[in-house]
Formats: C-alpha cells, structure tokens, sequence
C-alpha cells in the first residue's frame, strides 16, 4: 500500500521504523526540508496545512494518516469524497484539533471533563470564577497554547483568541490511556501510564507504567474509554490524557488523534508498541496484544538551556552501557532549548527500582550544542 502521512516528525519516523519490517511504501508531507522522516520515506517539502498542498499529497494514495492534529481538515474529508481512505477521518481530527469542539464532543458523550466556559475573544464575558485555565482553541501543542491564570493580577495576561475557559482541577496525578480501533470495529487499550511534566517546559519528563490503581479508578478510566471508542466513529489511535484529581475523580484533559509520547515506554515495555498499534489500524489488520511485560518508563531528551546549534548528546556512552535501557533519537541535528530530541526507555522490576532508573539516567545525560 501506498501510505501517506501528514508531518514528518519523530512519530512518524518511529511509526516507518516499526513497519519497515512489512511491505508498504511511506510517503510523508512536511514542511521542514530536514524533518526526521525525510531520509526514511518519499519526502515531499509542503505546508500540512494548506488545502491545494494536502489535496495533492494524498489524491494517488491508498490511505493518508497524521502524526501532528494541527492540518487542512477540509482538505482530508474531500480526499475521502474521492475514496482515499482517511485515518482517523476527517470528522474526528476536526472535532479534536479544535479545543471548543472538543470539549462540547466530551460534554455530548457524557465523558467527564472539567467544567469549562468558550471564551470568543473577550475577558469581559467570563463566568468561572479564579483560578482557571486558557486553552486557544486552535494551535496548542506540547504545552503551548495553554495558561492558568490564578489571580486578577494574572488577568492581564490573559489571551484575546478563541478559546476554552476551564475549571482548574486540583491534580494528584497526570495519567494517559491510549486506545486503538480498527475498521472492523476491533478495539485495543494500552495500560494506563502516569506522566510526569517538567513544570519549567510543560513537557512530559517520565512516563511510568503500569501504574497501580484503585478498582474504583480503574473502572472510571474504563468507562471512559468505552464512552470515547463508542463515540468517535472512526479507526484510529487515540492518546487520552486524564486527571486524577485528590477527590479519587477522573477528568478527561484532552485527547490526541495520533501516537503520543505518552506511549513512548511501550517500544520495549509491551507486548507490542503503539506505533505497530497504528500501522495495523491504518491497515485495518488484528489489532495487537498491549500487555505490559515489566515495569517500563520513560525520559525525553529535550535541548539544555543556553545551547542552540549542532546536536551533542553529552554522556551518552555511559548511558548505552546500562542495561535494559534503550536510546530513541529523533535524526534532529540542530537543538535548542527545550526541543525534543529524543527519548530514553527503561525497563525494571519494580516501580521504585525503575523511578531510581530514570533519575540516575537523567543525570547522567544533556542535550548540548557544539
């Protein structure tokens, strides 16, 4: 099958790693001319989010997919007018890369969300008293596009953009469930992961899985998750990134129609990874076994404070000489401060012994430039 994917970044290039070992060819639409996937598939050099530029990449395929939500939606459901098969379909990207859409997509389902309010431009209008959070409707991505404002000194800096006003949720961990369907109406879940932020970045820093639950949790997260599968009438790979709140509550933060970093830990960590996940969905094979089969976590390598320029991993021989510890990098070869490069997994008996893991593995390596 001819295979197109729009976005050329590292999920692409992690999902075209994975499936090499089967026979298809991998065309990939990005706008970096040095994106990871271009020396690994068909580049072509173009803008994702121009209608004419989608419409031309996809129009000889036999399938196009995303790694990135942020593209010409419109673009896809003509492509699928015209019988290219589009996954996950053009409706549910939409739904989800527009946040106010997506919040009222949570609030049709009955999926718990916290309380939110749209905001279309003006602060004068809002309702939900302090503090809260702002999330553009459009454009948010590894941690940009989202704000807490806490007090009325923060009001200032407040954004004038569509946007979501949502009720700040008092958080005692950060958790993420990705699922999987296919076109026969197969469905996979991956065990949950906790997902530790960087709170200077707003990046993910670990990923721990699995994680131990109650059977109340676990049930809630269940439940939502099958309310999402039931809802999104589509196939595809769906990364839900929840909130436990201190009360025992799950709330549905936001959804990813795509690989996640999320699932990062699950290349060495599970039976199968979710990006052998996502080439049998867009393939519409059996889905494959998500089990975990030891404690995995995760470590991004992002760039170091204070250096831009040609790549340098400092420590890296040492870290290749642990055990049961993998190295992902991403073929990016100019860093900056706080763009990912790549990532470390883990793998241990234990969840203690895997936090001590990736504490020492990140302090033994950064991310610099030459």
């Amino acid at each position: 099958m001819k295979i197109g994917i729009l976005g050329g970044g590292q999920l692409g290039r992690m999902l075209i790693q994975e499936a090499l070992k089967y026979d298809d060819e991998f065309y990939t639409l990005d706008p970096a001319p040095d994106a990871p996937c271009h020396n690994i598939s068909y580049f072509t050099q173009g803008n994702f989010n121009d209608y004419e530029t989608v419409l031309n990449f996809g129009k000889d395929k036999d399938v196009v997919t995303i790694e990135i939500e942020h593209v010409n939606a419109d673009a896809l459901a003509e492509l699928e007018s015209q019988g290219i098969k589009v996954v996950p379909n053009s409706n549910i990207i939409k739904t989800i890369q527009q946040k106010i859409l997506q919040k009222q997509f949570y609030k049709t389902h009955d999926i718990p969300s916290p309380e939110f309010e749209v905001m279309d431009g003006s602060s004068d209008e809002i309702k939900m008293p302090l503090p809260f959070v702002q999330k553009m409707n459009t454009g948010g991505y590894d941690g940009k596009g989202v704000q807490v404002i806490r007090t009325a000194e923060d009001m200032k800096n407040l954004w004038t953009q569509d946007s979501v006003i949502e009720k700040l949720v008092d958080i005692d961990k950060e958790l993420s469930v990705i699922v999987a369907r296919n076109e026969n109406g197969e469905t996979k879940t991956f065990p949950v992961t906790e997902m530790v932020a960087d709170p200077k970045l707003n990046l993910l820093d670990f990923n721990i899985c699995p994680v131990v639950l109650s059977e109340d949790i676990e049930e809630q997260i269940n439940s939502i998750t099958e309310k999402f599968l039931n809802a999104i009438n589509s196939p595809g790979l769906f990364a839900i990134e929840l909130f436990l709140d201190k009360e025992g509550k799950v709330w549905v933060n936001e959804t990813a129609p795509r690989l996640h970093n999320s699932g990062h830990q699950s290349q060495e960590g599970n039976a199968n990874s979710q990006f052998e996940q996502m080439y049998r969905v867009v393939k519409n094979l059996p889905l494959a076994d998500t089990d975990a089969i030891i404690y995995s976590g995760m470590l991004n390598l992002v760039g170091a404070e204070g250096y831009s320029g040609k790549v340098v991993y400092e420590g890296m021989e040492e870290v290749l000489r642990l055990p049961e510890t993998y190295v992902h990098l991403y073929g990016k070869t100019e860093t900056k401060p706080g763009r990912k490069m790549g990532h470390i997994n883990v793998l241990a008996e234990s969840r203690e012994e895997l936090m001590e893991k990736l504490v020492m593995v990140k302090g033994m390596v950064r991310v610099i430039a030459k």
